[in-house]
């Protein structure tokens, strides 16, 4: 017989009659009755501090989804997770992306296989690859040393990887080749097609990035980079003993999960590294994913992200519930969610460098716990993941900010910042006029999440406003403070969001680590692509795709 659906359980039941009398208390109150209420729902660990004081929540309501958390258990949760057991059901394999930054000096042994000796075996055929990469030494079919790599991957392979690098510019290795590194991802070859007017042919690598070898969008781009290399390069060079043999070796990297599908589309078997089929895509830049990563920052930096994700590992493995930052941060999700009626999630980073962190996320969260059937078939009577979007916080601030504050449904929200930056700049006059600029984007982000909180409250005014220019409050937030933002606390930042999906997805009791939903799309746009190419029978399309198959067709004989 299977288990009550969590909605069903006493723990459930309990919160859901202990939100129908929160759901007229304000924030405002709550901090008016409770002094000292940021160190009691504020916590630190691996480089982070997490600010819950401004959830609709109160220490009852901690408590009672702590006990939710216990009844799912959660605790057995994390330790069948880091320990490699087959927590991703519906694939009927373990979920380790945490394995790929675990030291060189740990064991994690799973069905037999210590993981660890081939992860690192991994980083340092990596490493090698980077350090020729940065010595000028990886050269090109005409002899001239690579300066550009244009990553083309799509998802896990694209957001990742673009994220990080752009997050951590400012820790480019000095007195090394510089390498330029771009991202393409998109199928229609518009990125691509601007890379290919301004690179140069001669001096450009490709990194074809895709777990399956087969995701369309990235081998569509692979094809056009090959044919752009073959034209400029051998029919230019072809007397100097330039063929397509050595354009393949020379200008493409592999990452993959299936070698024989690089080897089959002509990549070295030398200029590939390999990830497996444990590691999700979305999960995967920790590893081979995180070559552009690697050649921007350099291996040092790049171990330095793997360790700062490995402290959260350990916080996330070790910390009790009630101190555990990943596990707080979901609670903090399902109380809105689930309880509060709450289904829409922005995230803020108040810090340019995080401009890609929360489309990152947009992934990491939405392709995950976007589901809606438990882990035994039966669909789930209640809200998963809520619709996740975001922007720079300055930015937003001047675009959808008045929704936040005056429109007709609440968003939970999520502010990032470091709390230092620009201390080290050099000249004392610059350094001190941008850590005056860091001070006012620091007091922009505190200011918006206490007038989400407090609304009209959180100014005096005489006289009361008028209609239009109220601002009710009550918005929940959590604040989470980087010390800096380094290689190591990027990593944490990334884990503890990774792990905080999966506390989710354990409570709601459905799979964070298959993503079924992404599939048929793909299988009826590949027949759909047939039916234009080939003017295929359209009789069996509903009216509206017949139609527009119909003026594409049409549009094509200029008719």
């Amino acid at each position: 017989m299977p288990h009550p659906m969590i909605d069903q359980q006493d723990a459930w039941q309990a919160l859901a009659a202990h939100a129908r009398k929160m759901r007229t208390t304000h924030l405002g109150e709550l901090f008016s009755n409770a002094p000292g209420r940021h160190a009691a729902f504020t916590r630190r660990a691996a480089g982070l501090t997490l600010d819950l004081s401004k959830q609709r929540w109160r220490d009852e309501t901690l408590e009672r989804l702590l006990a939710l958390a216990r009844e799912a258990e959660v605790p057995e949760a994390i330790r069948a997770l880091l320990a490699g057991e087959r927590v991703n059901r519906s694939e009927d394999r373990p979920a380790l992306h945490t394995a790929l930054r675990l030291p060189p000096e740990e064991s994690l042994v799973v069905e037999g296989e210590d993981l660890v000796p081939a992860v690192h075996a991994t980083l340092a055929r990596m490493a090698t690859m980077v350090e020729r990469f940065h010595a000028g030494q990886w050269r090109g079919a005409t002899g001239r040393a690579i300066r550009d790599v244009v990553n083309l991957g799509v998802g896990g392979s694209d957001l990742g990887p673009l994220m990080v690098t752009h997050a951590l510019a400012d820790y480019r290795p000095e007195g090394v080749h510089t390498i330029g590194v771009h991202f393409a991802s998109t199928m229609d070859g518009s990125q691509l097609a601007d890379y290919l007017s301004r690179l140069n042919p001669e001096t450009t690598l490709f990194v074809l990035s895709s777990k399956s070898f087969t995701t369309i969008d990235t081998l569509s781009n692979a094809r056009t980079a090959r044919d752009w290399l073959m034209a400029r390069l051998m029919g230019e060079n072809r007397e100097e003993g330039v063929d397509a043999e050595l354009v393949m070796r020379q200008h493409f990297i592999g990452l993959s999960a299936s070698p024989e599908k690089m080897h089959e589309w002509g990549i070295a078997d030398e200029h590939q590294l390999a990830f497996w089929e444990w590691v999700g895509g979305r999960y995967s830049l920790w590893g081979a994913i995180g070559l552009p990563i690697a050649l921007v920052v350099g291996m040092d930096h790049f171990r330095a992200l793997l360790a700062g994700a490995h402290a959260m590992d350990r916080h996330f493995s070790e910390a009790p519930l009630s101190d555990n930052l990943p596990v707080l941060l979901a609670l903090a999700g399902i109380w809105n969610v689930n309880f509060l009626d709450i289904r829409a999630h922005s995230i803020l980073p108040y810090d340019g460098r995080l401009e890609y962190f929360a489309a990152y996320l947009e992934q990491l969260e939405m392709e995950s716990n976007g589901k809606s059937v438990t882990h035994d078939g039966r669909e789930v009577g209640y809200s998963t993941c809520p619709v996740l979007w975001g922007q720079l916080g300055p930015n937003a601030q001047h675009a959808f900010y008045q929704l936040l504050h005056q429109g007709t449904q609440s968003v939970e929200c999520d502010f990032i910042a470091p709390k230092v930056r620009y201390d080290d700049v050099a000249d004392p006059a610059t350094r001190d006029h941008l850590m005056g600029q860091h001070r006012l984007t620091l007091a922009n982000c505190f200011a918006q999440s206490r007038v989400l909180m407090l609304g009209d409250k959180a100014i005096k005014e005489d006289g009361p406003r008028p209609v239009y220019k109220h601002y009710r409050g009550n918005q929940p937030s959590s604040t989470l403070l980087l010390d800096r933002l380094t290689p190591a606390t990027l990593g944490s930042l990334i884990a503890l969001y990774e792990h905080k999906v999966f506390v989710q997805a354990t409570i709601w009791d459905i799979n964070p680590f298959d993503q079924w939903g992404v599939e048929l799309g793909k299988q009826i746009a590949g027949e759909t692509q047939r039916i234009l190419e080939h003017q295929a029978d359209i009789a069996d399309m509903d009216d509206s795709t017949r139609g527009l198959i119909e003026a594409v067709w049409s549009a094509e004989r200029g008719s």
